[in-house]
């Protein structure tokens, strides 16, 4: 038993932090619309360390601006629907520097506990919420992510929690089959 309970642990850390993987939860309330993507930042960028080039901080500029336009990405023109709020967090835009500073100086440690150094430092999410109100709201028949898809290929897989008009629903949606109904 002792192995199989490992293996559990082992899948469930794995899961939280997965390439390729990104978690969306959308609720439709009416006319407010809520999103909210979870995404290891190696789907968006394609590194997940500190963007210290030149190359590396277009690239995270890039993944901001695409995170920028959620109707476009989550195919939601059909709803009349402006974007009330949004939020993009994460450690490569800059927010968290303080947690990059003293990396050389912790790497002199980095036997001892290198697990979770690796924890702290590489594994980095971007999350990005957005409120949308929709003034039509009956025209959003579906989730669209296949401009997500394109514009993020290593995103291969989106596990999608849905909450609307017919309940909840949880589904997962890849570029092969990248719409869900609301």
């Amino acid at each position: 038993a002792q192995a199989h309970d490992d293996h559990d642990h082992e899948h469930g850390s794995l899961g939280a932090h997965e390439h390729g993987v990104a978690s969306l939860n959308v609720a439709l309330d009416g006319q407010a619309l809520e999103l909210q993507i979870d995404s290891p930042a190696m789907n968006f960028v394609g590194f997940e360390h500190a963007a210290k080039s030149d190359a590396d901080k277009a690239k995270v500029a890039a993944a901001k601006a695409e995170l920028e336009k959620p109707i476009e990405l989550f195919g939601l023109a059909a709803g009349a629907c402006q974007v009330t709020k949004q939020e993009l967090e994460s450690p490569l835009f800059g927010d968290h520097d303080h947690h990059h500073e003293d990396e050389a100086h912790e790497h002199e440690h980095a036997d001892a506990n290198e697990h979770e150094h690796e924890h702290e430092h590489e594994h980095s999410d971007i999350e990005a919420s957005y409120q949308l109100s929709c003034k039509q709201v009956d025209a959003l028949k579906q989730l669209d992510l296949s401009e997500l898809f394109k514009r993020f290929p290593a995103t291969q897989k989106i596990q999608v929690q849905l909450i609307g008009p017919s309940g909840q629903q949880g589904v997962e949606l890849t570029p092969a089959q990248p719409r869900l109904s609301f």
